[in-house]
């Protein structure tokens, strides 16, 4: 028979384990694309050139081949220098998985303290493809059209 405390010091071990296992596993897929589309707008509205990179694959496509992963980041680069403030405003995000990729459907709304060219403005639909990389979820393939 095990004694009383030795018990309770075995449940009590149990017990911690249950609580912190959870919190080793990996944020759902879902959940990791999300939270990257939430880092590049909040990049993108610092001014933070590389940090709207990271999501992206090395070969990232723009709206079929109109921008590709350095443009963007150079474009975010350049309104930093510029001293341009661009806000970015996230509609809801919805994903599908599709086979091994996920697909991200969002509105994100431009908005400027700045000198952007007012046809730079606006709200834009977007489509984004992601696939699996080195253990992370990256963007290789993004198009978007100006709704309003």
């Amino acid at each position: 028979m095990i004694p009383k405390k030795k018990t309770i010091l075995i449940a009590g071990v149990l017990v911690l384990l249950a609580l912190l296992l959870p919190g080793c596993r990996r944020a759902p897929d879902e959940a990791q694309v999300r939270e990257a589309i939430a880092a590049m707008a909040q990049a993108a509205e610092a001014g933070s050139a590389s940090d709207v990179g990271k999501p992206l694959s090395e070969d990232f496509d723009g709206n079929g081949g109109r921008l590709d992963r350095r443009g963007l980041t150079g474009m975010i680069r350049l309104l930093a220098l510029r001293g341009d403030h661009v806000g970015v405003t996230m509609g809801p995000v919805s994903i599908e998985r599709r086979g091994e990729r996920m697909v991200a459907t969002f509105t994100v709304t431009l908005t400027s303290g700045g000198k952007l060219l007012p046809d730079q403005l606006g709200v834009y639909r977007v489509e984004s493809a992601w696939r699996h990389e080195d253990g992370d979820w990256r963007c290789y393939t993004a198009t978007w059209e100006r709704v309003m």
